[in-house]
């Protein structure tokens, strides 16, 4: 192994040496810790330290790392006390993630390190989002995020280094191959000969190294950095290594060659890089043991002190609250209270379509915000599939208004990554139904990441939906459901122009990840008079639509209006009509409140049955209401069945067809 020292000067290297050793330390003793069953599982990057500690060492300490299980030596490089560390790796709640966490599953706003989640890929696309908040400030900053040889193999990483390099975003790609994808060998992985290979589909420029040489990796580190700021453009780093234990402990080393670890155990980057420094006469014997010593002895204190925790006690308010960034935003808003009687017939409005609204919401959004970002497919020149977005370009100009590669993970991973920096996103599903393939990004990093370690997710996710338009099963989905089920996304569902507009610009406003349905049939179907001005209604509260005394009708979206026309054509029928408008959080005061006016309750909906909200509704009801119940709660809602493509199929399917004899039925008990 050959170490070039260029212009380091020796406190450097030995500062090098400390950083190297340091990790490496820790994790023996991590591995003491295991076996004798004080701490429950470990991630061993023992032979891997060079990569991480390099990196770290070569990058500026507020230049964001996204890293993975073996990079503690990002954690330890920049600084961040052990004590405090080994409190997160017991799941003590005084650590960072207050006991909801293990391992590396964490990360750090002061450190400016992102917490992985378990699927890996999804990282890189953070990264991205990093890197674009860079580029739109100008700054001369990287982010940089890693990856394994068996990561390369999933969608997210294609999906991120294909972004990074059509949007130019100053991005290091470091891909750490050990040669095994937990015992998946890399030739059961890829074809290509080497994983630099990739670069160059992307357009990339790209470089192999010796992963075990840590001057090599710094020195390129910070070489590949000042490229990326110059040329604002991403860069692939793979770094040859090996893994000396297992995937985790448990796991073992029983599938690798046994020649292999002898020929690793000579590349080793601590006993290399201790010999050069002897060598260089730097550092001598004595002087590599005095740090050892001083290693150990501060390790057994601070692992002492890591120790010294408080019992975990469940305080269930306080793990609710912190499902949530506190806050909503609308501080400096006027927060309209329509809930019942609408808005305040004195202000200046006009009459707007629903599709109308929404623009004007986005665009005063725009307006408010300088560093609220928009992306999506066709969203810029072309105004998206819809043309909400039409004439933006022209307004706000491209760096704000975004197309994006057809790579919904990626660009909502993105939007996290600008939310790491400060920024408000908003992403344009072209139509509900693509989010499927974004879903892992929004269900296990939007909506968990305040939860796990205090980041908010300040990202605005529009959802064109539903049927009606004979758009057939994969345009026409109505998958609501699908998210109200996770804790941290606020779910969000209008149904009139002006509710449009205000909860669009609240959930803008909000710090939390919003997921915004709009329904593709009322668009431009549906007008009233909206205000003129910038304007938020609360996320969570309801809307009263029409009150009556014999059933109630609990709704949102198009059902609203099924509602409504059946209220409207039975004027004997006396119908109290409640909008929902936001789904997560539900509003439960208004759904009690409609009950007490009632008696009899039905529930109607768009979505189909099985699955969908009315069974959670309706379960809330029989449990906190059952006494104020005359009849059993009834559910309307569309068949069970894909989305057909035919007109008459899909007026069959819909829950419109339906709602005259499920009325009948709920009467006549």
């Amino acid at each position: 192994m050959i170490f070039e020292r260029k212009d380091l000067s020796n406190d450097q290297l030995v500062q090098f040496y400390r950083s190297l050793l340091w990790p490496r330390m820790i994790e023996e003793k991590m591995l003491v810790l295991l076996r004798q069953g004080k701490v429950s599982k470990w991630f061993s990057g023992i032979g891997q330290e060079a990569i991480a500690v390099g990196a770290t060492l070569a990058l500026q300490p507020d230049e964001w790392i996204m890293p993975l299980h073996r990079n503690l030596g990002v954690f330890t490089t920049r600084n961040m006390p052990l004590s405090e560390l080994f409190r997160q790796w017991q799941g003590a709640q005084e650590g960072y993630t207050k006991g909801r966490e293990r391992s590396f599953h964490f990360g750090n706003r002061e450190h400016h390190i992102c917490g992985m989640i378990s699927h890996l890929g999804p990282q890189l696309a953070l990264a991205d989002g990093v890197a674009l908040a860079h580029k739109l400030r100008k700054e001369n900053k990287v982010s940089l995020a890693f990856s394994g040889d068996g990561g390369t193999s999933e969608g997210d990483f294609h999906e991120a280094l294909n972004t990074a390099a059509v949007w130019d975003l100053p991005v290091i790609f470091i891909i750490e191959n050990n040669g095994y994808g937990l015992s998946t060998p890399t030739n059961e992985q890829y074809r290509c000969i080497n994983l630099l290979d990739k670069a160059k589909g992307y357009g990339m420029e790209g470089i192999q190294i010796d992963g075990n040489n840590l001057l090599t990796v710094y020195d390129t580190i910070k070489g590949v950095r000042e490229y990326c700021i110059k040329n604002q453009k991403p860069y692939f780093i793979e770094c040859m290594t090996f893994r000396m234990r297992g995937h985790e402990e448990a796991s073992g080393t029983k599938y690798v060659p046994q020649d292999l670890f002898k020929l690793w155990e000579m590349k080793d980057p601590i006993s290399n890089y201790e010999n050069y420094l002897i060598g260089q006469g730097v550092l001598d014997t004595a002087a590599i043991d005095a740090i050892r010593h001083e290693y150990k002895e501060k390790i057994d204190a601070e692992v002492l002190a890591g120790f010294n925790t408080k019992p975990v006690v469940a305080d269930t308010e306080t793990e609710l609250e912190d499902v949530y960034a506190p806050g909503d935003g609308n501080d400096h808003v006027t927060v309209l209270d329509n809930s019942s009687s609408g808005f305040d017939s004195r202000m200046p409005s006009k009459e707007l379509r629903m599709i109308d609204a929404i623009k004007e919401g986005l665009q005063q959004s725009m307006e408010q915000h300088p560093d609220l970002i928009l992306m999506g497919q066709d969203i810029a020149e072309y105004g998206g599939a819809f043309k909400i977005t039409e004439g933006f370009v022209q307004q706000f100009g491209k760096e704000r208004v975004r197309n994006t590669p057809l790579c919904e993970s990626a660009i909502v991973g993105s939007a996290l990554g600008l939310s790491l920096e400060g920024f408000k996103s908003m992403m344009e599903m072209q139509f509900a139904d693509f989010v499927t393939v974004g879903f892992n990004q929004i269900i296990n990093n939007l909506a968990k990441i305040h939860y796990r370690w205090g980041q908010n997710a300040d990202v605005v996710i529009r959802m064109p939906s539903g049927a009606g338009v004979g758009a057939g099963p994969f345009h026409s989905q109505s998958n609501e459901a699908w998210f109200v089920h996770t804790p941290g996304l606020k779910v969000v569902y209008p149904s009139t122009p002006a509710d449009a507009k205000g909860l669009l610009i609240a959930a803008i406003n909000d710090p939390n990840p919003v997921l915004f349905f709009e329904h593709k049939a009322l668009y431009r179907s549906v007008s009233g008079e909206v205000p003129e001005e910038y304007y938020a209604i609360e996320i969570g509260k309801a809307r009263h639509v029409r009150e009556g005394d014999e059933i109630s009708i609990i709704t949102y979206g198009s059902g609203v209006h099924w509602a409504e026309d059946y209220a409207a054509a039975h004027p004997e029928i006396s119908i109290d009509i409640v909008d929902l408008r936001s789904l997560l959080p539900l509003d439960f005061l208004a759904i009690r409140e409609t009950v007490e006016r009632t008696g009899r309750v039905l529930i109607l909906h768009e979505d189909t049955l099985t699955g969908g909200i009315g069974g959670e509704i309706a379960a809330w009801i029989s449990e906190h209401c059952f006494h104020l119940l005359d009849a059993p709660v009834m559910r309307c809602a569309s068949l069970d069945t894909p989305v057909p493509f035919a007109i008459e199929l899909e007026k069959n399917f819909l829950a419109k067809a339906r709602l005259d004899e499920t009325i009948a039925k709920l009467r006549a008990y």
